[in-house]
């Protein structure tokens, strides 16, 4: 296991290039499922969560050769539909099989998920919006167990009692190959369900509404190859951009997408940091001092909440009081008694932090409790006084690509060691 050892104080300047999104990458890797036989997908990032979909696709028995950041699968010798747990437990995105393993094969054995301990996040979505397919779902054992009925799974009309990402992308997926139109309201909009519905489209899927609260997906017989290129990661952007404010750095993000970031680029905006479209990508500048923003998290087009932690580091050294609610999960403030280790001043009071700004934080051994977490960590080192310790940095690798490489190539004085190495409490 490794940690971040991070010398603040550094602007950071010049430029980065946006890697593949994770939470776009993952289901549509396990569309591919969808079709018995050779599918091509581009721009992958190299994180751990896309290392334990692919070990999964094997699983099944999914052949592929990856290079470089394209992957080459061939689904035509499909031998299992079971997810087991030891793979599942490791990233909660796993449950994202069982509708392509349902509507291709009629069966599906899926263990429940596992992931960050952000809030229970359950499935009963899914797995509801199955059902109305006509699947008949039993639990046993901790694995989801879901049978197609005879002649396969059926179009139908499903309202979600609350918009979720993964049941959007479950049941988009199952519905590709049922029998009839499917309708799906109140539908997660995010852009990386309609970077799904790409993906699926190259493979013949006859889908409308992609990107707004309703979706149309008319079933076809059977679905050709995917060919198809991830769209960038928001989130990273985001990550990035909190990262050039914090450290009055001036970044310019290659590849980052304006509409995917309207709600956070908002915000950033009123906190003073100036970001605008250059080229391909977002330049991101900060030299003054920062205003507090208050914000709460919405589902898409809303303030997202994997970049509710990022932004709480930069309240944290605003000129003023701020609140941020956390308004999607119920855990999402694990990284709040790390930050005041730093000497940051917030308070909690159900799900609302209550920020007060510093004039400076502290450097600090911190442990990391989640992937937006760790990154929130990180990018309140690169600011703090002295050095900071980030433990336990596993989640790091789960979403973002060589984050030390590509803040070293910022200047930022950053640089991964083994855990067992002596830390910061061991400095004269």
């Amino acid at each position: 296991m490794d940690k971040l050892i991070i010398e603040g104080g550094v602007p950071l300047r010049g430029s980065v290039r946006i890697s593949g999104a994770k939470n776009a990458a993952l289901p549509i890797l396990f569309g591919a499922l969808l079709h018995a036989g050779k599918s091509n997908i581009s721009n992958l990032p190299a994180l751990q969560d896309v290392a334990t979909t692919l070990h999964l696709l094997r699983n099944l028995g999914i052949e592929f050769d990856k290079a470089g950041d394209v992957v080459a699968l061939d689904a035509s010798m499909l031998n299992s539909a079971k997810a087991p747990y030891e793979l599942v437990r490791k990233m909660r995105a796993s449950v994202l099989c069982l509708g392509p393993l349902l509507a291709r094969n009629g069966f599906a054995r899926v263990s429940l998920p596992g992931g960050c301990a952000i809030g229970a996040r359950p499935i009963e979505q899914h797995l509801q919006g199955l059902e109305a397919m006509g699947a008949h779902i039993t639990l046993d054992k901790g694995y989801v167990r879901a049978e197609a009925p005879e002649g396969g799974l059926q179009g139908c009309r499903y309202v979600f009692d609350m918009v979720t990402v993964g049941g959007t992308e479950n049941l988009l997926m199952a519905a590709t190959l049922a029998n009839g139109t499917t309708v799906l309201e109140n539908a997660a909009q995010e852009p990386e369900i309609v970077d799904l519905a790409r993906a699926l489209a190259s493979m013949g899927a006859q889908i409308e509404g992609a990107g707004t609260s309703v979706i149309t997906v008319t079933g076809q017989p059977r679905l050709g190859p995917m060919t198809h290129r991830v769209m960038p990661d928001r989130i990273e952007a985001g990550t990035y951009a909190a990262a050039a404010a914090i450290t009055k750095g001036d970044v310019l993000l290659e590849g980052a997408e304006l509409e995917h970031l309207d709600a956070v680029i908002s915000k950033f905006g009123r906190a003073g940091v100036e970001v605008r479209r250059e080229g391909d990508g977002l330049r991101v500048r900060h030299h003054g001092e920062l205003h507090p923003v208050d914000v709460e998290t919405q589902p898409f087009p809303g303030f997202p909440t994997d970049m509710q932690a990022q932004f709480m580091a930069l309240m944290c050294v605003a000129e003023g009081s701020s609140t941020i609610t956390e308004a999607i999960f119920e855990n999402r403030f694990m990284h709040v008694p790390e930050l005041n280790r730093m000497g940051a001043d917030i308070k909690i009071k159900g799900r609302t932090a209550f920020i007060r700004g510093v004039e400076k934080l502290n450097g600090a051994s911190v442990m990391a409790t989640d992937l937006r977490a760790s990154a929130t960590l990180v990018i309140s080192g690169l600011a703090a006084e002295g050095m900071t310790e980030v433990r336990r940095i596993y989640h790091l690798d789960r979403g973002y690509e060589t984050i030390e490489k590509k803040l070293q190539g910022l200047g930022a004085n950053v640089k991964r060691v083994p855990e067992d190495e002596p830390g910061i409490d061991t400095i004269p």
